[in-house]
């Protein structure tokens, strides 16, 4: 076990080595009579922080962790530790398709395998049912009434994450089949794909459309698909769409785009706005229609474009130009109960999930925290509760803001400290009985493609989670420390021989800590993410309902 070989020996509960020391382990000792509401468990997840036993260019292997490498030494001796799937069936996707933070964390509250949107809309489009789409036909409709133009967004990438290229493919296949003018933004990728993919990836896309459906725009998603509040960037994006005015100019075709940015030596993801040809921006009584499948980075460029309400930070109607009167604006899913008054229903209506975690936990008298920065809030409360916007009873919330920076290399450490600050104040309150809270800059330092910076990343978690683990001691709590999916564990790609910048295949680790006082011994099984939810149930001493189907990782010899 390569976390093992850092580690040195164990005495009498504590570590030594080279390494500096950690802290100190009582022991794990199983259950009481504790009552439910006497009790504290604490989930924490470390974005992106996945499981390779291979060094190289292995930022958590590679970063000085003392205090992740005492917690996980101990527990692997006493099986207190497990290894989870956090990817392809294991979590709902495709084969070979990798996790992601939404479907992690989705898969996590729910106690169960939630099956994604990304294989609903793939059978669509396989059999041919897309085109008969209630709310695609409505949006058709509308367009034909107003003589408008379908303006479709998305992200132009085989990468599953947010979009696939067949989808949107399919999308503008059909309203040009129904006899309405489409224009593509074609919003490009490279960081859940390799840097500089589309040059490879877009021909394809190209020779999947029919005739007469023409481009608009190309776009790196770090202007499009902002969901930091960024409006700067987003409205970059929007000055292109809406005005025509690209930042980036003289370009007849989505090639010379891309072929322009890589002279500059700039990647997909910060492609920046370019206008395609003689586009000449969007128009009343055109619509919009957005092929993102994943809610968070679609939201914001849709308030831009289309809410009632947009950010003042925009200057629309003073510095940039008002928003089109859209005749409608459709959506492949539900981005968020704002996104829906104004967008109604979606093509793919969302999934009810009934009884996640955090509903139990209410339903039980119990009391939640859900902590994050600003990148991962909504994964701690939205989709951690099944796609749920209102908090549940009892259910607090803290949100930090994330750093303003261009990109998070700069600031590796992004706003792990606040976060952890914040965190062990609520724990020591002694008010909460169940914890979610969320560190996100492995993930986001780990996109960057920087390895120096992924290490620092690492190294900030590390020093959060020796303070997290003193705040559980303290109040006799059980702690969880585990991942949502893989992401810089895995910083170079020896097949293209590039910085890696998405996420892994890899499993996750899950480490159990108790320190509650209690007289059993507790070893863990591996799994997969939807089984956290039922060792969380166990260890706060609740009742599973039956909609959870997972299984408590718990281990019952």
């Amino acid at each position: 076990m390569a976390f093992l070989s850092r580690v040195g020996t164990f005495a009498l509960g504590r570590i030594s080595g080279s390494i500096k020391t950690g802290f100190a382990y009582n022991g794990i000792r199983g259950f009481s009579s504790k009552s439910p509401k006497d009790r504290l468990t604490v989930l924490c997840i470390l974005d992106g922080w996945g499981y390779r036993e291979q060094e190289s260019n292995n930022s958590v292997l590679l970063a000085n962790t003392p205090n992740y490498d005492a917690m996980y030494g101990y527990a692997k001796q006493r099986c207190r530790s497990s290894l989870l799937w956090a990817c392809e069936k294991h979590v709902g996707l495709p084969e070979g398709q990798i996790g992601n933070s939404e479907v992690g964390h989705m898969n996590i509250g729910a106690g169960r395998v939630v099956y994604q949107d990304i294989c609903t809309i793939d059978n669509a489009v396989k059999e041919g049912s897309l085109p008969t789409a209630e709310a695609l036909v409505n949006h058709i409709e509308a367009l034909k009434k107003s003589g408008g133009t379908c303006h479709l967004l998305g992200l132009v990438s085989p990468g599953g994450v947010h979009a696939l290229q067949n989808h949107i493919a399919a999308l503008a296949n059909a309203v040009n089949a129904a006899g309405v003018p489409v224009v593509i933004h074609a919003f490009t990728d490279g960081r859940d794909v390799p840097p500089q993919d589309v040059i490879h990836t877009m021909p394809e896309f190209i020779e999947s459309l029919d005739d007469g459906i023409a481009f608009g725009t190309v776009i790196g998603r770090y202007y499009a698909m902002d969901r930091d509040n960024r409006w700067e960037r987003v409205g970059t994006a929007y000055d292109a769409m809406v005005s025509a005015k690209g930042v980036a100019k003289g370009c007849s075709n989505p090639m010379d785009a891309i072929k322009q940015s890589y002279d500059a030596d700039t990647g997909d993801e910060f492609i920046l706005p370019t206008v395609i040809g003689d586009y000449s921006g969007m128009k009343d009584g055109d619509g919009v229609l957005m092929a993102n499948f994943r809610a968070d980075r679609a939201r914001e460029i849709l308030l831009a474009l289309a809410d009632p309400e947009p950010s003042p930070d925009l200057q629309l109607g003073s510095e940039r130009a008002a928003q089109p009167k859209f005749a409608n604006v459709c959506g492949m899913v539900k981005y968020s109960d704002r996104h829906e008054k104004w967008m109604g229903q979606p093509i793919f209506p969302e999934k009810d999930i009934q009884k996640p975690l955090g509903e139990v936990a209410a339903d039980h008298g119990l009391t939640q925290l859900r902590i994050a920065e600003t990148e991962k809030y909504p994964h701690v409360t939205f989709f951690f509760n099944g796609g749920r916007e209102v908090p549940f009873e009892n259910e607090d919330r803290i949100l930090v803001p994330s750093p303003k920076v261009a990109t998070y290399d700069l600031q590796p450490e992004m706003s792990c400290p606040e976060v952890a600050e914040k965190l062990c104040e609520a724990i020591d309150s002694g008010k909460y009985n169940l914890v979610i809270v969320n560190f996100a800059n492995p993930d986001m330092v780990g996109h960057t493609g920087f390895l120096d910076a992924a290490i620092k990343s690492v190294e900030a978690c590390d020093d959060a989670l020796g303070k997290l683990i003193e705040s559980v001691k303290k109040q006799n709590g059980s702690l969880i420390v585990t991942a949502d999916h893989g992401n810089c564990e895995t910083m170079w790609d020896d097949e293209i021989d590039e910085p890696h910048t998405a996420h892994t295949l890899n499993r996750v680790a899950c480490i159990l800590n108790d320190f509650s006082g209690d007289e059993r011994d507790l070893k863990l099984n591996d799994g997969a993410l939807c089984d956290l939810a039922p060792t969380v149930c166990e260890l706060l001493g609740i009742q599973q309902p039956e909609e959870m189907t997972g299984t408590s990782l718990i281990r019952k010899d």
